[in-house]
Parts: structure tokens; sequence; C-alpha cells
């Protein structure tokens, strides 16, 4: 009876120290003294500014006509809807310009500041956009200007020319109609 008392307390001996338990202090130790090591990352989002302006491919020529008593004494408009489609990346203005401070054929004569501009939101409108009507002129002017960006915000530009008969004498005998021409340029700049 002796004997079956001593083997069951060294049984118990050896399962105080199994190998299974052995190994999970030795893990203990081993991540108690390890050290944990981070490398840190520097993400930039670099944003550039982007415009674009694309006028209508269909509205790319304008013409007044003045082909009425009517015409001549009250000016002539043509208006041009979704005008100027714009992208912007954040704020900007839309400038205009003429090539010419007048327009002349045949040694005769068109002022154009006597063309007034007036753009309008087109159907894809701008938010907070300012819309400034003005005179056409040889030097940059402001059209629209807007506090945000935008995709594919349309303005619409009504053209107008002088009524008041200004233009009465500028008709050219034997010319069908007679023409006075000058080239727009819109610019777009980020605001």
């Amino acid at each position: 009876m002796n004997f079956t008392i001593h083997l069951h307390q060294k049984t118990n001996q050896n399962l105080n120290h199994t190998p299974m338990k052995n190994l999970i202090i030795a893990s203990f130790i081993v991540l108690g003294l390890s050290t944990v090591q981070a490398q840190n990352v520097t993400l930039n989002v670099k944003l550039r500014p982007i415009q674009t302006l694309v006028i209508n491919t269909a509205q790319r020529s304008v013409d007044l006509e003045y082909a009425s008593k009517d015409d001549y004494k009250n000016g002539v408009t043509s208006t041009n809807t979704d005008h100027l489609n714009i992208y912007s990346t954040g704020g900007f203005e839309v400038k205009v310009k003429s090539a010419t401070a007048s327009m002349t054929n045949g040694g005769k004569t068109i002022n154009t500041n006597s063309i007034q501009l007036t753009p309008t939101a087109g159907t894809a409108a701008l938010t907070g956009a300012t819309y400034t009507a003005l005179n056409l002129s040889a030097d940059d002017k402001v059209l629209v200007t807007s506090t945000t960006g935008g995709v594919d915000k349309k303005i619409s530009v009504a053209y107008k020319g002088a009524g008041a008969d200004a233009y009465l004498d500028n008709y050219i005998a034997g010319q069908t109609p007679t023409v006075y021409t000058t080239e727009l340029t819109y610019t777009i700049v980020s605001k």
C-alpha cells in the first residue's frame, strides 16, 4: 500500500512540470522581453487648381443681325443658353475681352464697348456665383465670379448690340450684309 501512495505523489510532481506548462512559461518570458517596433509614414494629399472653360461648339459664332427699323431702334439680342461649360477645383473668375477696341469695315467703325454681355445661370447652375453684365472691352473684364468650384456647370450669355439707331450710318452700300467682326477671348482663373 505504501508503494501505491508513493507512485501517486510522483505522478503529481510530474503533472506540475509538464512540457506544455514549461512552453507556456517560456513564451511569457520571451514575449515580455521582446520590444515592439513601429515606423511612421507621412501621407500628403496635394491638390492643384484645375479650371477648364469650354464654349458650346454650336455657339462659336454669335450674330447680331439688324434687319428692321425696330432692330436699329431697340438693339438686337442673341441669347446663348449654356454658352460656357465650367470645371473648377475651388473658386474662380471668368473673364472676357475683345481682340480689338473697335470693329472696322470700309473705313467705318463700331466700338466694341457698344456690345453688352449679360451672363446668367445655365441649366446646371453654379452655387453662390455672381454674374456681372458688362460692355465689351479690349481689356479683360470679370463676367462671373464664384467662391466654390463645380463640375460641368453652365453659364448662359446674352449678347446685345446697341439700340437708339447707333449703327444707322454703319451700313455700306453694296454689302449685303455689312459685317463688323471681332474675336472674343474667355478665360478662367482660380480665385
